[in-house]
């Protein structure tokens, strides 16, 4: 049984003209535990509203999303999310910011300092945790991000395109690095790219989105062992067939 069910999600917005957008159509699936997901679909086919709806944020005009066999109907501490903008506070030192939501939640000074140590040490930060995040580059303030995502111990971890904003080199670094911290934490991951190459390197699973209004194109298993070797003949095809899917539009079979 999955612990993530979502079915026939389907949103619409309002226009200046008076006229209705539709983001979502209809949109199903499942993730299991500990499955590390990507969506990939091109900007406006839904995908931000999508991850916003599973974590809580928005509400669907129709549709349901279930975790662990409990309807979301607002923001829930199993769900962590990871926005493209960083969202650091700047006067706050990493260790603040990691510590940050178990401060909230009332958890003692020495419990949530402890916590977040740990967390440091999981995202390779045990040198800048008395800096401040204008002191860190981008790659560093995103691997903050996560860890004070991790620290709340969610169910799962939404990602909405983390590394969009980053150069490649940083890019690549951080996508071996975030499947380091998965296979140590084993979070099931929903993670957002507009990156063909980003989704297969990372994936167990791509689904592919048609353009807007969004559907499900495609659902497929990425049948790699990890490491992935991005010059294999074998990512090439995946690539393709993935890519061929958004050259076509993503028709629905």
């Amino acid at each position: 049984m999955a612990n993530l069910e979502i079915r026939d999600l389907t949103q619409s917005f309002p226009r200046d003209d008076g006229s209705i957008l539709t983001v979502l159509d209809r949109v199903s699936f499942d993730v299991k535990e500990k499955e590390f997901v990507c969506i990939l679909g091109a900007s406006g086919c839904g995908k931000t509203t999508l991850l916003r709806m599973i974590a809580g944020l928005d509400t669907a005009e129709s549709g349901t999303i279930v975790l662990d066999g409990e309807k979301i109907t607002g923001t829930d501490p199993k769900v962590g999310f990871v926005f493209q903008e960083y969202s650091l506070f700047p006067w706050r030192t990493v260790i603040d910011n990691i510590a940050f939501g178990l401060e909230l939640r009332g958890v003692s000074e020495e419990d949530r300092y402890m916590v977040a140590e740990w967390f440091i040490d999981l995202v390779n930060l045990e040198q800048f945790r008395d800096s401040y995040p204008f002191e860190l580059s981008g790659g560093m303030r995103q691997r903050v991000a996560v860890a004070r995502a991790l620290t709340l111990d969610p169910s799962v971890l939404l990602m909405d395109e983390p590394f969009g904003a980053l150069d490649a080199q940083t890019r690549n670094m951080l996508q071996k690095e975030l499947l380091q911290i998965w296979e140590k934490t084993k979070k099931m991951i929903i993670f957002i790219t507009h990156s063909v190459d980003e989704a297969v390197y990372l994936a167990d699973r791509i689904i592919v989105m048609t353009p807007c209004p969004g559907r499900i194109c495609q659902n497929f298993e990425v049948p790699l062992p990890r490491p992935r070797d991005r010059t294999s003949v074998e990512f090439a095809q995946i690539r393709r067939k993935v890519l061929d899917l958004i050259n076509q539009n993503c028709v629905i079979q």
